[in-house]
């Protein structure tokens, strides 16, 4: 096994949003560990978690970052978006008032991320399909009128969350490589604010948080 220098080629941070209990923190346990509290508590300001996986040949660095959904975290807006180049926006198939504000998700979002930024909705808790209240059928209508990627997940069963979570990387991944072949100079944004400080600040073969 290599050093830590030689670990990955790319760092990407992706943030979660939606509404508070749509499930965002057990989707990133289940993905970044593969585990699901039952007991999960309401998130406090940010929480983040890493894991690397393999695009095409080149090893990613997935930096996901989760929110409180709270009105009263609001301030830590900012930072939360700065140099993320993807979103999951959650909602709770079962609490249809969790999808009706994802327009407000996606407006907050665009205000603060790069215009750029992959997107992709998340209808999740699938596996309490008895007692939805969101079509999926609505759902995807609006992700795709909205450019959005889309796809539901169970976080409790681990239901599409391998899928939500690599597609919206290879998304990325496919374009900043499109970005690199149009670009002659190859130039890319570090974001200083990374809280993993492992992470090499300037390097060009592993670079942090691409801006796209």
């Amino acid at each position: 096994m290599g050093s830590a220098e030689e670990d990955y080629n790319f760092v990407f941070k992706v943030v979660l949003i939606g509404e508070s209990g749509v499930g965002k923190t057990n989707l990133l346990s289940r993905f970044t560990r593969n585990e699901f509290n039952h007991d999960s508590r309401t998130t406090i300001g940010v929480e983040f978690s890493t894991r690397t996986i393999l695009v095409g040949d080149a090893v990613v660095k997935a930096q996901i970052w989760d929110t409180a959904g709270l009105e009263r975290y609001r301030a830590i807006t900012s930072a939360y978006y700065r140099g993320a180049v993807g979103a999951l926006v959650v909602f709770d198939i079962t609490k249809h008032q969790t999808y009706d504000v994802v327009d407000r998700w996606l407006k907050e979002l665009y205000d603060h991320a790069e215009a750029s930024i992959v997107v992709m909705l998340v209808g999740n808790k699938t596996d309490l399909a008895q007692a939805r209240e969101v079509p999926m059928e609505e759902a995807k209508m609006f992700a795709d009128n909205n450019g959005l990627l889309f796809v539901e997940t169970s976080a409790l069963d681990s239901t599409n969350v391998e899928q939500a979570f690599e597609t919206i990387l290879k998304e990325i991944f496919h374009k900043v490589q499109k970005r690199k072949q149009n670009s002659q100079s190859n130039t890319v944004s570090l974001a200083s604010e990374s809280p993993d400080s492992t992470a090499p600040a300037q390097t060009e073969k592993r670079p942090c948080c691409v801006a796209l």
